[in-house]
């Protein structure tokens, strides 16, 4: 009894593409082209497309280690460089436009025991009254109601002042800056306000 056929069980390549094909496939399973070069014709290659598999291998270990160099170049940058820093809604500067009877805000979380400092000064008109609140999430949603809540912390109206805020636990606080000013009078401030977010917890990690 005759033996066998002996089959070729090792990976080919695409004589146009250069792909690996697997053992017994007929074509090309990237390009779909015809007649791949089975393992054992790899090493007689001759001409051109010896010539092409080998330029197309080099391109593609090319973009390989651009890749690769990219993606560690990347990763060492963001160990060096640490995650992002997002900028604290409570800490801020700048100069705000009030309206008569009208009011802006400042709103953001704070830890139990963090607190918030910094200063307003009303530029103009220069003299002009400022009054500051901070509210609770709850006291908040009160004040948007038209209701009176009773704030966390306030002081003016006046034309400048500090603003020293510690938080007694971890919320959602709102600062209301406000221009005491009736409607009628028709009368817009503007004020320069700073504030900080500063943590409560010292450097050695002990509050």
């Amino acid at each position: 009894m005759p033996d066998a056929p002996v089959t070729d069980r090792s990976w080919g390549a695409c004589r146009y593409c250069a792909v690996a094909v697997p053992p017994g496939a007929t074509k090309c399973p990237e390009c779909g082209a015809p007649d791949p070069i089975t393992s054992r014709e790899l090493p007689k290659l001759r001409g051109r497309v010896r010539r092409r598999i080998q330029t197309l291998n080099f391109f593609r270990t090319l973009i390989v280690i651009g890749v690769a160099g990219g993606l560690a170049y990347t990763m060492i940058s963001l160990a060096i460089s640490g995650p992002p820093t997002v900028p604290d809604p409570l800490t801020t500067a700048g100069t705000w436009t009030i309206g008569a009877g009208n009011f802006t805000v400042i709103s953001g979380e704070i830890t139990g025991g963090d607190y918030v400092q910094g200063n307003f000064t009303t530029t103009d008109p220069a003299g002009t009254n400022l009054g500051v609140a901070v509210y609770n999430s709850t006291q908040w949603v009160q004040f948007v109601e038209g209701q009176d809540p009773a704030p966390q912390w306030s002081t003016g109206p006046s034309d400048q002042g500090l603003i020293v805020f510690a938080a007694p636990y971890t919320d959602t606080f709102t600062f209301v800056f406000t221009n005491p000013y009736p409607p009628v009078t028709h009368l817009t401030i503007e004020a320069y306000i700073v504030t900080t977010y500063e943590s409560n917890v010292g450097d050695d990690g002990f509050g």
